[in-house]
């Protein structure tokens, strides 16, 4: 019986999970997973509907979800991107660039998901600043903010890849801001219900295991290679900028090196879910997470695919 794994969108900062299918990585582990795009708001309610097995996402949603309903049950056993991916991008360049920088410019923040501001907006106030003074534009699609900073409408966007390498590749933008630079934060893990991590462990664990080898694969191979093996993923992305874009995200340790969800990325997403208002008081570590699968595939120390 094929398990359901909910992709919430396509996105290159995904490589890893678009890798594993690429690599058959699932296959040679003994598990058929079959990829489904759900969009992000239906990758936690998705689990919780019974409508699919397992989702990649983020824990920011299910901190949230917990807000909402406590006995959610939903849990993240597989970390894999465990940093950041969004950039500030100024259409000036400023290799000086502080916080306060953002207060005088105008500013549009991603509208898609709500994660990149909340993380944002904490590293405002770390600063000692109040993001609320931040002169932002919300609403805006990466494509809008995209084509906005290009005729001046803005002065800095917040985007992901691949508009940052199209950006300064045009000599359009300057990487303002790599949010991956402040640290763990974890951003995208494999989650599912506990119930369901208790009924079906061992495709849990084959799941596991799998994306592990892939994590080994991907930071032992040559971004243009990997950027050959996802190339399918993004039929309309040159595969030149494709592999721009994972040397990037690579130089910055956006990808784990094996699946531990570590306690101060939680942390650190937790605290910029609480301090943008998103959630009261979420969830704690322990609820949230599952490490058991993780340490056991590490024990084991499978090859890499």
């Amino acid at each position: 019986m094929p398990l359901t794994l909910f992709e919430p969108f396509r996105g290159v900062f995904y490589t890893p999970f678009y890798a594993a299918h690429a690599l058959d990585a699932y296959g040679a582990e003994g598990v058929d997973v079959q990829m489904v795009t759900s969009g992000a708001d239906a990758t936690v309610s998705g689990l919780i509907a019974g409508d699919t097995d397992v989702t990649w996402g983020g824990p920011m949603r299910i901190q949230y979800t917990y807000d909402q309903q406590p006995d959610c049950a939903v849990v993240s056993f597989c970390e894999v991107i465990t940093r950041d991916p969004f950039f500030v991008i100024g259409r000036e360049s400023r290799p000086d660039f502080q916080m306060s920088d953002l207060m005088n410019v105008r500013f549009s923040s991603v509208s898609e998901v709500n994660t990149p501001w909340l993380c944002l907006q904490e590293d405002i106030r770390r600063a000692g600043l109040d993001p609320a003074q931040v002169d932002r534009t919300e609403g805006k699609t990466m494509a809008e903010n995209d084509a906005a900073l290009r005729v001046g409408k803005f002065d800095a966007i917040q985007i992901f890849q691949p508009f940052v390498e199209q950006l300064v590749a045009d000599g359009a933008g300057h990487i303002w801001y790599a949010a991956a630079s402040r640290g763990a934060t974890s951003y995208t893990t494999l989650s599912t219900l506990r119930g369901t991590l208790d009924s079906k462990r061992d495709q849990m664990l084959q799941m596991t295991r799998a994306l592990y080898r892939t994590q080994k694969w991907l930071h032992k191979t040559a971004d243009v290679d990997i950027a050959a093996a996802i190339v399918e993923f993004f039929p309309d992305l040159p595969q030149q900028t494709l592999a721009a874009c994972i040397t990037r995200y690579k130089s910055l340790g956006l990808w784990g090196a094996n699946p531990i969800l570590p306690r101060d990325g939680f942390d650190r997403l937790q605290a910029s879910g609480l301090s943008g208002g998103l959630f009261k008081t979420g969830a704690t570590y322990e609820t949230c997470v599952d490490n058991s699968l993780a340490h056991e595939v590490i024990a084991a120390d499978p090859p890499s695919m």
